[in-house]
């Protein structure tokens, strides 16, 4: 009981939870204050249960809420999460998941404003920051988050983009059952989040750095402590100004690494030069955490 106290309480697994909760937050805000109010249906998991509920509401006459809908739809994807991805993070998905739920249930849907332009851009907001933060922090917002996980994981495209590819079928099916104004203004919702998760979830985005040093077995040391990257080293290179041997390194880093880069070069060469070209596509082996 202790030992598993212990293990929880560490630190990674304690933000972890707190930005499971703060998702959470997001996602029913979007939902309650945004999409809802604006006839707005959301991405993923939650866009399949407002179609569940809405499909109940008309034509069962029969109150069936979201919450439940996003509980149930999640439940077979958890099994893809658990042996496809990571079982730490399918676990925190789901505690995600089921604080998501909650908070659909305890916070009132509160009309701001019924414009459905800006509905879908304020929830699409909202929304997407929750998910790029949330993948950021080895958590998802589960249900169709699992898949394009496991897909960008086999194939390196960004998550935003594949969740506008998914969730694109969602709106065609919400276009044909219930109207396509309902289908347009929720595609607009959909793009902002997916930018929005582009933007935020830094962790995708690949990077390459050159760097000319005069001290490379000290510069290789620090990147390697802090960085778990493969580095190219080219010797003997001449400076045409000044005539002296000097040496190139290349590496591939995620900006999400760049703070961790940049304490490695002003620990070891403050005066090295450092070029940093960004969204570079890698063919290959290229590590990344597990989630």
């Amino acid at each position: 009981m202790r030992h598993s106290l212990k293990l929880f309480l560490q630190t990674d697994y304690v933000t972890r939870f707190s930005f499971s909760i703060v998702y959470a937050l997001l996602a029913s805000v979007a939902l309650n204050f945004f999409y809802e109010p604006g006839n707005i249906y959301a991405s993923g998991a939650t866009g399949v249960a407002q179609i569940i509920s809405t499909l109940f509401q008309q034509f069962l006459q029969v109150d069936f809420p979201i919450a439940w809908g996003l509980l149930l739809i999640n439940l077979p994807l958890f099994i893809l999460g658990w042996f496809k991805i990571s079982r730490r993070f399918t676990i925190f998905t789901g505690i995600t998941v089921v604080f998501t739920s909650i908070f659909m249930e305890l916070i009132p849907t509160e009309v701001l404003t019924t414009d459905p332009i800006i509905c879908a851009i304020f929830g699409g907001v909202l929304n997407g920051a929750g998910m790029g933060y949330a993948f950021k922090n080895g958590l998802s917002s589960g249900g169709l988050d699992f898949i394009t996980i496991y897909i960008r994981k086999k194939t390196g495209r960004e998550v935003g983009s594949l969740s506008i590819i998914f969730n694109g079928m969602i709106m065609v099916a919400a276009g044909i059952l219930f109207g396509w104004q309902y289908a347009l203004y929720s595609a607009l919702a959909i793009f902002v989040s997916g930018k929005v998760i582009d933007v935020v979830y830094t962790k995708q985005k690949k990077m390459q750095v050159m760097i000319i040093t005069r001290r490379p077995e000290v510069v290789i040391a620090a990147l390697q402590k802090r960085l778990q990257r493969g580095i190219t080293i080219i010797n003997n290179a001449q400076g045409a100004y000044t005539k002296e041997n000097e040496t190139v390194l290349f590496t591939i880093v995620t900006r999400y690494e760049m703070p961790l880069l940049r304490e490695a070069m002003n620990k070891s060469d403050g005066k090295a030069f450092v070029s940093i070209a960004e969204n570079v596509q890698i063919l290959g082996n290229f590590y990344e955490e597990e989630l």
